[in-house]
């Protein structure tokens, strides 16, 4: 008894890729005084503008990620995950520097993010990815990230003539972003052998869910991305054809597309599954006709709220 007691409370820190991880994350920290503010912006007004709208649900996403991964500390501690518990300390640093650098560009673009209702879909998003256990939530940021990265990629460093200080930015945030994908997929290939294959087509349904808001958000912001040369469905496309790649290496899938021990038709890839069909109209009439003001009060609760969300154990 007094051996398991100390195991609790003196783990074994073997070295692992989340170890290493750890490490990378914690020799290459940043923060917004790294970068150089003095550079004026190159990007016209319309750019400007653009990217402050474009730039919404990332914003939206770096903070709820923040706020999201030190909800879910708790349920790895308590499952023995020493070594994704130093990540994950890691993980909430990088994103409260991304939440802090992106406002201070905020300010230096003149633009505020997009309101709630403007675009409604992003509380169901993230709301979304408060459903379920940590695996779910690994998940979850797995397909944020995905998006991030083509989000930063096509802004960025695939701009013909990317603005010196945003590529500055979108650079050392692909780095932080590579490490989190890195974590997401080993610690799913490590945790889905264990799923059932009922559990796994939640986890698909779940993949799907967001796929089709996202197609949502990206839809209301077209004109903004055409400003940078950004095609919308290449961006999607460029998501789906990542996450179907990722889908099959962690074990999500067989090789036929299904759940491992499922039976029935071969899977529909998933490009054609979401891609192809509009979201279904939801019901946000009623958010949609709250008051600003009273929106803009009530945001830190509401995301505390989204966030703080009792997980279900595995």
């Amino acid at each position: 008894m007094a051996a398991a007691g100390i195991t609790r409370i003196f783990p074994d820190l073997t070295e692992d890729l989340l170890l290493n991880l750890f490490h990378k994350g914690a020799q290459a920290q940043w923060t917004s005084r790294s970068l150089d503010w003095s550079t004026p912006l190159q990007l016209s007004a319309r750019q400007r503008l653009a990217l402050a709208r474009l730039l919404t649900p990332v914003y939206f996403g770096e903070q709820t990620a923040m706020a999201g991964a030190s909800s879910i500390l708790p349920s790895v501690m308590a499952a023995g995950e020493a070594t994704a518990q130093l990540y994950l300390a890691s993980f909430i640093m990088d994103e409260a520097r991304h939440f802090e650098t992106l406002t201070k560009l905020y300010r230096t673009l003149g633009h505020d993010p997009l309101g709630i209702r403007d675009m409604p879909e992003l509380l169901r998003y993230y709301h979304r990815l408060r459903q379920g256990d940590r695996v779910d939530w690994v998940w979850g940021i797995l397909i944020s990230d995905i998006i991030g990265k083509h989000f930063y990629r096509e802004l960025g460093p695939k701009q013909a003539t990317p603005d010196p200080l945003f590529a500055g930015l979108t650079t050392r945030i692909l780095k932080d972003e590579s490490r989190h994908l890195a974590f997401a997929e080993h610690y799913l290939k490590r945790n889905l052998p264990a799923l059932v294959p009922e559990r796994r087509r939640v986890m698909i349904e779940m993949r799907d869910e967001l796929l089709r808001l996202l197609e949502s958000m990206t839809e209301k912001v077209r004109g903004d991305a055409l400003a940078f040369g950004v095609e919308i469905e290449d961006f999607l496309q460029g998501v789906a054809a990542e996450l179907e790649g990722i889908s099959a290496r962690v074990g999500l899938l067989d090789r036929n597309g299904r759940p491992p021990g499922a039976v029935g038709p071969r899977g529909e890839n998933i490009r054609r599954r979401w891609f192809l069909a509009r979201e279904e109209p939801q019901p946000a009439a009623e958010l949609a006709s709250t008051d600003d003001s009273l929106v803009a009060r009530c945001f830190g609760c509401l995301l505390s709220l989204i966030c703080s969300q009792r997980l279900a154990t595995t």
